[in-house]
């Protein structure tokens, strides 16, 4: 199908449907939202080529990832966002331009994605503490979003990020509710944004309930399940090991879980564990109504669709920063209960 017979079969002129697809504001969000159903319905996609040709546009967005971050390419939790945000350039008729560079180049690439017109906008995805990219990509003008936050200076620039901190007080608040005093932290690499604001709701939650943190029950790196077991090991042959282990992702937690199991002990009743649970599509903290874990939720996936759409807000409409603070929910499962007696 092509975008006359679209526009025929909506009884729309080609004109509205194409800035309906394209996300002009003067369209109406109900004839937007009836389009885009349309054209998911037909499986109609429009030609980045011809658009691009049409508009001036590039018709691309484009993701850049530093030499040092390679491993987020085969990270489930990149590449469910990257599949979210897809899907919504895709109706949009955008691509993605995806582009390893050292950290030294990152410059020179941003510019010529500029000056070359190859991109209209970028997503900035695994922001650290104090990023430079920030300061770079306002100095070089193009529209972006980034994909988590830079603690020192949140409010010049576009992002959308999940409230880590909140989510993470949450969760040790519940572990404080069941009884728990000895709660170990398996935090992701706290370089990383997200991680350092993690750590600091893990703290908040403490000192609130005037508790201070055994430094010996906290740790960081990447995020991953042999390094759930065998930091969940290594604490639970302290002297006195942590009844509770606060996990960064599922795949921690899966970590703890088989570390927690191997001495025989049973996860919720003998430990607790509580994770964060980014809603992976293949491979899910078990279904809605049996979860395995008790979780904070907030889906990667559904971020990559709303980053999507904010850029091409900013790149549509030319807007100023724009802000989006998502709330994770709370999950009881299993894995959590009160500690054992003594």
């Amino acid at each position: 199908m092509n975008l006359k017979d679209l526009a025929a079969s909506l009884g729309l002129s080609q004109t509205t449907v194409s800035r309906a697809l394209n996300g002009y504001p003067e369209v109406s969000e109900t004839t937007r939202e009836r389009v885009r159903e349309a054209a998911r319905q037909y499986g109609y996609r429009p030609d980045s080529r011809a658009r691009s040709l049409a508009t001036g546009k590039a018709m691309s967005i484009g993701l850049v990832l530093p030499m040092s971050a390679t491993q987020e390419i085969v990270n489930p939790i990149f590449a469910d966002f990257i599949a979210g945000a897809a899907e919504t350039l895709s109706e949009r008729g955008y691509d993605i331009m995806l582009s390893l560079v050292h950290e030294a180049d990152q410059g020179d690439v941003y510019r010529a994605m500029l000056s070359k017109g190859r991109v209209d906008g970028l997503i900035m995805q695994a922001p650290l503490t104090g990023d430079e990219r920030i300061a770079l990509l306002q100095e070089i003008g193009l529209p972006f979003v980034v994909h988590g936050r830079v603690s020192d200076h949140d409010d010049a620039y576009s992002w959308l990020d999940m409230d880590n901190r909140h989510a993470f007080h949450r969760a040790t608040d519940h572990l404080l509710d069941l009884g728990h005093r000895r709660i170990a932290l398996l935090n992701g690499l706290e370089t990383m944004d997200f991680a350092h604001r993690r750590r600091d709701g893990f703290l908040d939650a403490l000192a609130a309930r005037r508790m201070g943190a055994d430094p010996a029950l906290m740790t960081c790196a990447a995020m991953t399940e042999f390094y759930g077991h065998d930091e969940t090991s290594r604490m639970l042959d302290l002297p006195e090991p942590p009844t509770a282990f606060l996990a960064s992702s599922l795949l921690v937690g899966m970590g703890a879980r088989r570390a927690i199991e191997a001495r025989g002990l049973r996860m919720g009743r003998d430990v607790s564990v509580v994770v964060h649970d980014d809603g992976l599509s293949y491979l899910p903290n078990g279904t809605p109504e049996a979860p395995i874990f008790t979780a904070t939720h907030s889906s990667v996936r559904d971020a990559g669709h709303l980053c999507a759409e904010t850029l091409l807000t900013l790149i549509a409409e030319e807007s100023g920063p724009i802000q989006t603070k998502l709330q994770a929910s709370l999950t009881v499962g299993p894995s959590s209960g009160p500690p054992p007696p003594h």
